[in-house]
């Protein structure tokens, strides 16, 4: 398999919030962690400026800065939507600002307060009061819907949050007293509560070049493509499917924008999933579906359990579905 490669560095949020992305769009890429005081000539022949994220398609491309990591990511799968297809254009506008915002001013002041022997002449109280009021008209936005722009998490929120992480961790004690940041503390905890949230910070030592392969997220991996998944579905969900070309429900009761992606599972998984979920549903149908007819990412992911499932990052065109049957069969 020719995985796409990145060069990472755990903690730096601009490698997080394109891990983020990467992870949430269910891809898997072959994680080469940096030493950033070591870093490999294979790094820097690719993207000679020798910062992280740097990511390589398939096809070769360099990918060099966060944000178009993440762009490129979601326009693989977006199950959430942070790209914001049914966004107003001053929707828009308003996430393209506040990255800006984060990128450029926000980050100046949290390098200087966090880091201030590293720049003769800065004033830490300085750029603290100045950062400072930036994440209090965050934390205002955040306030109305809990979320930067509009009623749900957007390109923006997923953008910023590794870098107010970064500025708690600076000033722990003045982040969590606050009481206006009482809505910015509470939307960075939910990312920080979030079961992705340790897969995302999973610990690798740096990549040499003599390296098995490591893939991230660590605890998935790739669905095999040679034999088919299944999923159950309720009867009146999958006629609904009929009429719109595209199958939608992650789990009973659960929609893939809620969830993030559709639940499936192998031959062996089948029956333990029908007894967990659907054993009281009434009319199930166990759907059979090809893997190579699906244009969105598949990967098999942990369940609490520690077991791997194969999971689907998009809406199931009813055209990969080669096999409608009741479930059981008797």
């Amino acid at each position: 398999m020719n995985w796409p490669v990145l060069y990472s560095f755990r903690r730096c949020p601009y490698a997080m919030r394109a891990r983020w992305a990467l992870l949430h769009a269910g891809l898997l890429v072959e994680w080469r962690e940096v030493s950033l005081q070591s870093k490999p000539a294979c790094l820097l022949d690719a993207s000679p400026k020798g910062t992280v994220p740097v990511l390589i398609t398939p096809q070769g491309r360099v990918i060099d800065e966060s944000l178009a990591v993440m762009r490129w990511a979601l326009q693989q799968a977006d199950p959430f939507d942070w790209l914001g297809a049914g966004l107003s254009t001053p929707e828009r506008e308003a996430i393209d600002g506040l990255i800006a915002t984060n990128d450029g001013p926000f980050k100046h002041h949290l390098d200087r307060f966090k880091y201030t022997d590293r720049y003769p002449g800065a004033s830490r109280e300085q750029h603290q009061h100045q950062g400072l009021t930036i994440l209090l008209d965050w934390s205002e936005r955040i306030a109305g819907a809990g979320w930067l722009v509009g009623d749900r998490c957007s390109l923006a929120d997923a953008a910023l949050w590794p870098f107010v992480r970064q500025w708690r961790i600076a000033d722990p004690k003045g982040f969590a007293q606050h009481p206006q940041l009482d809505p910015l503390r509470c939307w960075l905890q939910a990312f920080l509560d979030s079961p992705a949230f340790p897969r995302l910070m999973e610990r690798s030592d740096p990549w040499q070049p003599s390296d098995r392969l490591r893939l991230f997220p660590a605890d998935a991996a790739a669905v095999p493509v040679d034999q088919p998944v299944f999923h159950l579905a309720l009867a009146p969900d999958w006629q609904q499917a009929e009429r719109l070309g595209v199958y939608r429900v992650s789990t009973r009761g659960l929609m893939l924008e809620q969830v993030g992606f559709l639940h499936a599972s192998t031959a062996d998984q089948l029956a333990a999933t029908y007894r967990r979920f659907y054993a009281d549903a009434g009319d199930v149908l166990q759907l059979t579906i090809d893997p190579t007819r699906i244009p969105y990412p598949l990967r098999a992911d942990p369940v609490p359990s520690g077991e791997q499932f194969p999971h689907l990052y998009g809406p199931l065109p009813v055209a990969a579905v080669t096999a409608v049957s009741p479930y059981p069969s008797c």
